[in-house]
C-alpha cells in the first residue's frame, strides 16, 4: 500500500548529552525506512532542544496540523514522540479517530497491522492504570495534608487573595469585593442580582471577565474566607488572614460548623 509518511524527529539538551541522538541521524534513518517500504516522505518535522514531556512543541503542533496531508507518522523511537505515556495514548487515539496510523523504525511497531494494534492496546491499558495510580496518590497526600498540615489545599490565586512565599495573602481591593458580595446577598439579594450589581459597578473577576453566578456562589460557600481550608470533606484551619466574620459566612451558610 502506497502511504505517505510524516516523519518526526525530536532531541533535547539531555538527550544529546545522554544519548546521544543528533537530529540529522534520526532523519536519515526515518529516511531510508520509507524507501525499504515504499513510502512517500509527505513531510519532515524537526523538534530541536525540545523535551518529550510536553505537547506544546512547535513541530510536533504543526505536524498534527498537517494530518490531513499524510497517513502514517514515522519515529525512529517511541520516546521521540512522547516520553509520557497518558500523552502518548492520547496522541494514538487523536491518530486513529482522524485513520492514521504510527510506526516506530527501533521498536518495530506499526499500528497498521493486527500485532501493532494489540501492542497499542496494551499500552494503552497500562497508560490508564498508571493514570488512575497517579490520582489516588495524589488523593492520598492531599487527604493528609488536610488533615495533618496548615498549608493551603487551593491551587491558583482565589479571588481576594495572592500567593507570596508560598501563604496567601489578603488582597485589600479584591477583600472589599468579597465583603461586598456577603452583604449583598445578605440583604436578600439573589446570585443574578449580585452578579448583575458587580458588573455594572465595572468589578471584574479575577481574570478581568464579568462575573457569574457560580464565581460568586463559589465565593459565598468557601470557608477560606473566614481562615479555613476545604478538600474532600474535610476542613481545618488555614493559614490565612479570613476576609469575613464567621458570623456574616453562617449567615450565608446556616448548617456550616466551625471545627
Amino acid at each position: 500500500m502506497h502511504l505517505r509518511a510524516a516523519l518526526y524527529a525530536r532531541v533535547s539538551t539531555e538527550d544529546q548529552a545522554v544519548e546521544g541522538f543528533s537530529l540529522e541521524a534520526q532523519m536519515k534513518k526515518l529516511e531510508a525506512y520509507c524507501r525499504s517500504n515504499g513510502w512517500e516522505i509527505a513531510g519532515r518535522y524537526v523538534d530541536d532542544g525540545y523535551s518529550g514531556r510536553k505537547t506544546n512543541r512547535p513541530e510536533y503542533q504543526r505536524m498534527l496540523s498537517d494530518m490531513d496531508s499524510w497517513d502514517v507518522l514515522l519515529v525512529l523511537k517511541m520516546d521521540r514522540i512522547h516520553r509520557n505515556s497518558v500523552n502518548f495514548t492520547q496522541m494514538i487515539d487523536h491518530l486513529r479517530k482522524n485513520n492514521k496510523d504510527f510506526a516506530s523504525v527501533y521498536d518495530q511497531f506499526d499500528t497498521g497491522n493486527a500485532m501493532g494494534r494489540f501492542v497499542m492496546d496494551t499500552i494503552q491499558r497500562i497508560a490508564q492504570l498508571e493514570s488512575e495510580q497517579i490520582g489516588e496518590r495524589v488523593k492520598l497526600a492531599m487527604t493528609y495534608k488536610a488533615k495533618n498540615d496548615t498549608g493551603n489545599l487551593g491551587s491558583g490565586h482565589p479571588y481576594g487573595y495572592e500567593y507570596r512565599d508560598g501563604r496567601l495573602e489578603v488582597v485589600t481591593e479584591e477583600a472589599e469585593v468579597v465583603r461586598m458580595i456577603f452583604d449583598l446577598y445578605i440583604d436578600n439579594r439573589s446570585l443574578r442580582a449580585v452578579c448583575d450589581e458587580l458588573n455594572e459597578s465595572g468589578i471584574k473577576s479575577k481574570k478581568g471577565g464579568d462575573w457569574s453566578k457560580p464565581a460568586v456562589s463559589k465565593i459565598l460557600h468557601n470557608p477560606l474566607y473566614i481562615g479555613y481550608g476545604r478538600w474532600d470533606g474535610i476542613i481545618r484551619k488555614g493559614n490565612q488572614d479570613p476576609i469575613v466574620t464567621v458570623k456574616k459566612f453562617r449567615a450565608v451558610n446556616k448548617d456550616f460548623v466551625v471545627p
